[in-house]
């Protein structure tokens, strides 16, 4: 079973309906309690820093008991940011802080937003990133991760610059891409998520 977290932030249709294709059992909630039960937890994103944090308050601890119990736990797109410790689209809010280092406004040089498909580079082995690496994803943000500790990048993808696609350490796994939105290679992602056990 595959939990999504309803924060009132998310894409949630359309993750949902990628695990489905897979023959995955989805459910997309709210509640805390469930959430607290769930094996593997997705947290999707789209919208701003900020409002994300504000709408996920009622999950926070529950959310740090799951990544300190282990369990697998995927952030996609904002999700990835809100596994960072601060963002520059929100001056002054905290974030997860499960990666230490800060979101970024891409250079004002690059065309802004960076959308459409790019091709990535596996740069430090993740289970979850197995078989993709050299695959093309679909992008969409304006914002990139910047983690203190570059061991946390498992991925990067050539936008004018090397730009963080992916993030894993332990049982915790992010993408700036859209998995769901990226054909078969972003399917083998999430099915290398549903096969991870603690």
């Amino acid at each position: 079973m595959i939990t999504i977290i309803d924060y009132k932030s998310g894409n949630l249709r359309s993750i949902s309906n990628g695990f489905r294709k897979l023959n995955c059992d989805v459910e997309v909630t709210n509640d805390v309690e469930k959430i607290a039960n769930a094996e593997h937890l997705v947290l999707p994103g789209v919208g701003a820093f900020g409002e994300a944090m504000k709408n996920i308050q009622p999950f926070k601890e529950v959310i740090y008991e799951h990544v300190e119990d282990d369990k697998p736990f995927l952030g996609i797109c904002l999700g990835q940011q809100l596994f960072m410790s601060d963002s520059e689209e929100s001056l002054g809010v905290d974030g997860l802080n499960f990666f230490k280092g800060s979101v970024k406004y891409l250079p004002v040089d690059l065309k802004i937003p960076h959308m459409g498909w790019n091709k990535i580079k596996i740069v430090n082995d993740s289970p979850i990133f197995e078989g993709v690496d050299g695959k093309y994803f679909y992008f969409v943000h304006s914002y990139h991760a910047v983690p203190e500790d570059e061991n946390v990048i498992a991925a990067t993808t050539d936008y004018g610059m090397d730009v963080v696609a992916a993030l894993s350490e332990n049982n915790l796994f992010s993408t700036q891409f859209h998995p769901e939105k990226s054909g078969r290679d972003g399917l083998k992602i999430l099915k290398n998520f549903i096969n991870l056990r603690r």
